[in-house]
């Protein structure tokens, strides 16, 4: 039980960095002023939070991160997020088709 739950904190995790990485560029580049120095806030934070758990998972001898196969976990919640939008994007026109048919 313990491994389910340090995989669904990875995945939460690596998710943070990246959308905080993410967004922190696109408000360094398109901002200005007081919103472009956050922006550059928020990527140094998803930069160095995505780095510090990267190293936890991979790298350090921790007891419950060790446990953690950090690229399968990745690797299966990008594979599920795939098959979640696909499913989802089928539904959603097949319900525009029938919204704009009848």
């Amino acid at each position: 039980m313990e491994i389910i739950s340090m995989s669904f904190l990875t995945l939460v995790v690596f998710a943070f960095a990246l959308i905080m990485l993410v967004a922190g560029a696109f408000a360094a580049g398109f901002g200005s002023g007081k919103s472009r120095a956050c922006g550059v806030a928020m990527a140094i934070v998803g930069l160095i939070v995505g780095v510090v758990w990267a190293y936890l998972v991979g790298f350090s001898d921790i007891s419950p991160f060790y446990e953690v196969a950090a690229w399968d976990v990745v690797y299966n919640a990008i594979i599920n997020l795939i098959g979640v939008l696909i499913g989802a994007l089928v539904a959603v026109g097949i319900f525009l088709v029938v919204v704009l048919k009848c």
